[in-house]
């Protein structure tokens, strides 16, 4: 009987020190909780800054996500401006489709979270901002776990909540593009 008492404690000791590990506590399905699940150091490098890019400085801790916030009708994200031309500041040819697509079409790249492993690679997403919607194919991962290399242009990991857009998809719904962020929601759907 001690024998089975004793490994119930050390059974309920590895759940309590696995749940508070930063790992499995950026992991914590319908929490609606995405937490860093690690930090990347910094290195600085050629970056293009077509965009105002966020470029990584040397020394400086940039937090990793491998999830994003639950996706909704209505999902809250930041709408963030990349060129997905070759040059640019995106960095290499999409994901999806290992392509370079012109700033004219209406493409997104997507938090590694909602990327989901390229599962959503193709499919349109409705994004609103301001009264406004527009569709735009999910063509490339913005990169929540890995930067500052030249694979990412030396920029930093995006947040967990990013919808990185064409100019195409900043014109079609009349914003700013020299804000270069947009508070929006968005969520699945094909026109």
């Amino acid at each position: 009987m001690a024998a089975a008492s004793a490994l119930g404690v050390v059974a309920i000791v590895l759940l309590v020190a696995l749940s508070s590990s930063p790992v499995v506590s950026s992991l914590r399905p319908g929490l609606g909780v995405c937490r860093a699940s690690g930090y990347l150091p910094g290195r600085s490098g050629n970056c293009v800054k077509s965009n105002d890019p966020d470029c990584c400085e040397d020394g400086k801790r940039y937090p990793q996500y491998r999830c994003s916030p639950p996706v909704t009708s209505s999902t809250p994200a930041t709408l963030t401006l990349n060129s997905f031309e070759k040059g640019k500041d995106g960095g290499g040819p999409s994901e999806c489709d290992n392509s370079y697509h012109s700033d004219e079409e209406m493409v997104v790249a997507l938090s590694t979270g909602w990327f989901s492993n390229m599962a959503r690679c193709g499919h349109r997403i409705k994004i609103t901002a301001n009264g406004n919607s527009v569709y735009a194919k999910v063509v490339d991962e913005c990169d929540s776990v890995h930067g500052c290399d030249d694979e990412h242009n030396f920029e930093a990991p995006c947040a967990n909540n990013i919808v990185d857009a064409s100019p195409a998809v900043w014109n079609a719904l009349g914003l700013d593009q020299s804000t270069g962020e947009q508070d929006i929601t968005w969520s699945d759907g094909d026109e």
